[in-house]
Formats: C-alpha cells, sequence, structure tokens
C-alpha cells in the first residue's frame, strides 16, 4: 500500500504560494496573447508554411511510376530481389529504346525479364522481382 500522506502534501505551502504570487506580479504582461483555436492564424505562420519547399506542388511520384523524361537521373537502377542482379541503363540510352513517355516501372521490368534466369514455367513464380530503391 502508498504511503498515507495527505493529500495537502501536494500542494504548495502558503509561503510557497506567496512567493509564486510576487513572481508572477513582477513578470511584465505579455504584448500580444497566445493564440486560441477560434482566433485567426498570424502572417508570419503563413509566410512560414508558403516559404517550405515542399508547398510548390504536389508531392514527387516514386521514381518507378515516373516517365523517363521526368527522371533527373543520368543512371537508372533497378534489382532483383530474387537473384540480386543489377541493371543499369543510362537514361539516355533507356530514351532512345522506349521513348521518353515510356514508365520507369515497365521499362526496367522488361530489361530485368529480358535477361531473367529464374524461369519455372509457371506466370506467378516466372521472372525477377524488381526492387526500385536503388
Amino acid at each position: 500500500m502508498a504511503n498515507e500522506r495527505p493529500a495537502s502534501w501536494r500542494m504548495p505551502s502558503p509561503k510557497q504560494m506567496e512567493k509564486l504570487a510576487r513572481e508572477a506580479a513582477r513578470q511584465p504582461d505579455r504584448e500580444k496573447p497566445e493564440p486560441g483555436p477560434g482566433d485567426p492564424l498570424p502572417d508570419e505562420l503563413w509566410d512560414a508554411v508558403l516559404a517550405d519547399p515542399r508547398a510548390a506542388g504536389r508531392p514527387p511520384l516514386p521514381v518507378q511510376q515516373c516517365c523517363l523524361s521526368e527522371i533527373p537521373r543520368h543512371v537508372l537502377r533497378v534489382e532483383c530481389m530474387r537473384c540480386f542482379r543489377i541493371i543499369e541503363i543510362q537514361k539516355a540510352d533507356a530514351v532512345k529504346y522506349y521513348g521518353p513517355h515510356a514508365v520507369w516501372k515497365d521499362v526496367g521490368q522488361r530489361l530485368l525479364d529480358q535477361t531473367c534466369s529464374n524461369r519455372t514455367g509457371r506466370h506467378e513464380e516466372d521472372g525477377c522481382w524488381p526492387d526500385w530503391r536503388g
């Protein structure tokens, strides 16, 4: 069982309360009260939000969903999680062979499938498992 202290042990003593009151009286009043939930947001907050580079537009797509013309990298890389092969192709070559509007996911899957060594004969298990993080 816990200690049997009275509830008053959590309260400050009268001397401590007087000291707190003196300190509160010495503090200068705030010029602006803190904004509440119903108050309009300050202009500084909106300036900071709009200055954030993420506010420029919608978030970028994952690299595998981008067209080749939208990818800023010069070398495109896809790895197979099944056989641990890595396929690299220069962006200029990929655009030349597949066109600027080809989606990198389709191009990478095609590159992996052309040289795949894991053939089982079953459609569900056949081929490579691409990893786009590389």
